[in-house]
């Protein structure tokens, strides 16, 4: 293993180390005093705890079990080894940590709770492992019946709090929901991070302006693909280039503004992207206008038949 490999192992692991003790501090520390439940095999074993008073960090392993053998035929055996020890290191912090009451306000254990146990399964899943089996199961299930991963832990969330809110309390299940909700959303948040960048393609037949006021003006990166439009019941057709580039989704509307000054008539399409590896992005780029980028960036980024291009990020 290189020097590089190792680092990144370690650090997987000890990033794993810190959303597992997050967690713990959400279930330890405010759900389980209050018998909050939070959706998928995490809410199970709370479910069953409360009902048979049977030790949270057993069932927390048991109910896991099951979804371990689908892991086994859906994931990695890396990431079902990382979930293993993951899992099981999660419940014997259960069952060490010892914490005060924190809150007797409702409102606030469901929303600190699920901040807590959103953050630590959104590390861990960063980092190539599982801390509650359900996700697991929409993986599962999307491979044999093409259903979506959403639909399955919506349809498996809705039937446990269907079942909180008949053997417990409707008051119980709607602040669980309410756990679930902000656990969900800070865990995408952790997941496809804070900056919200967006995609955007562009077809103009001022292509050069356009292509000049984006990296002077805005500061980004971009590619540009050669591109063939069509248009008329003659199929009359000409050549262009398609402009491509993400940047923030703070600076869409500066954008348009920056495309709408040179060609009101542009075609521009946005969207989503969740993740970004290498390329050039608007960090290594100056708002200074006709200031070039560094050479090195263009060696870094760019094949040698492009070098002679204003940048790209992909």
């Amino acid at each position: 293993m290189t020097k590089r490999s190792i680092l990144k192992f370690v650090s997987e692991y000890v990033q794993i180390f810190v959303g597992i003790v997050l967690a713990s501090i959400g279930l330890k520390a405010f759900l389980l005093p209050n018998g909050f439940l939070d959706g998928g095999v995490t809410g199970i074993a709370i479910l069953l705890q409360n009902q048979y008073e049977i030790n949270i960090s057993i069932l927390l392993v048991v109910c896991s079990i099951p979804f371990f053998v689908l892991a086994y035929f859906t994931v990695s055996k890396r990431i079902l080894i990382k979930s293993i020890l993951s899992i099981i290191t999660l419940a014997i912090f259960i069952q060490l940590e010892n914490f005060n009451n924190v809150t007797d306000d409702k409102l606030l254990i469901a929303i600190f709770g699920g901040l807590c146990l959103g953050l630590g399964i959104g590390i861990a899943i960063r980092n190539g492992s599982v801390l509650d089996g359900s996700e697991i199961l929409g993986v599962f299930i999307n491979d044999r019946f093409g259903i979506s991963i959403g639909k399955v832990i919506l349809v498996f969330n809705v039937i446990l709090f269907g079942i909180t809110a008949a053997l417990i309390s409707l008051e119980v299940a709607l602040y669980s929901i309410l756990t679930y909700i902000v656990t969900a959303k800070v865990t995408d948040l952790v997941i496809e991070g804070f900056e919200d960048f967006i995609g955007i393609m562009i077809v103009s037949k001022k292509y050069p302006e356009v292509k000049k006021a984006i990296m002077s003006e805005l500061g980004s990166g971009l590619t540009v693909y050669q591109g063939e439009k069509g248009y008329g019941s003659k199929g009359e057709t000409f050549n262009l280039q398609i402009i491509h580039t993400i940047i923030n989704r703070i600076d869409i509307k500066k954008l348009y503004r920056i495309t709408d000054k040179i060609d009101p008539d542009a075609f521009i399409v946005e969207f989503d992207v969740n993740n970004i590896k290498g390329g050039v992005l608007r960090r290594y780029l100056t708002r200074k206008k006709d200031k070039p980028l560094a050479h090195k960036l263009f060696q870094k980024n760019l094949p040698k038949e492009l070098m002679e291009d204003d940048g790209g990020n992909n």
